[in-house]
């Protein structure tokens, strides 16, 4: 089944576990607290790890999503895992997101899947789900 949502971040907050390399990229770790509306309701705590340039918007980036709430109505948390690539622009390569396996509980517990993540021009950033749900 598919389904799409939008999420807004609700809180970015950095830590201080930056590596002992320094790069040409400012390189860091957040925790990431999302809201998510539509086919996808709830929060997400994120864990994010990015090599990122603010000013031209070139790095890339891979997050640990635990989310709660429900996928279609159906209830519980699962984990997702997403990471891409950006250009600056919008422009955003080898993309990547799925739904970690045996990570479901409640009515979630069977679910698998793949998905996509996008940022409209205007700053909404929305979800597609393509998702199973085993007993």
């Amino acid at each position: 089944m598919e389904t799409r949502c939008t999420f807004e971040v609700e809180e970015f907050t950095p830590t201080d576990a930056v590596p002992e390399i320094e790069t040409a990229l400012a390189t860091g770790h957040a925790r990431m607290v999302k809201r998510y509306q539509g086919g996808l309701e709830g929060r997400s705590i994120t864990q994010f790890s990015y090599a990122f340039d603010g000013d031209s918007g070139v790095g890339s980036y891979v997050a640990t999503e635990s989310f709660e709430g429900a996928v279609d109505g159906h209830g519980g948390t699962f984990n997702f895992i997403h990471s891409a690539t950006t250009l600056g622009h919008g422009e955003r390569l080898h993309e990547l997101l799925v739904v970690v396996p045996r990570s479901g509980t409640g009515a979630l517990a069977g679910i698998s899947g793949t998905g996509s993540l996008a940022i409209d021009a205007d700053g909404t950033h929305r979800i597609v789900l393509d998702y199973t749900l085993e007993a």
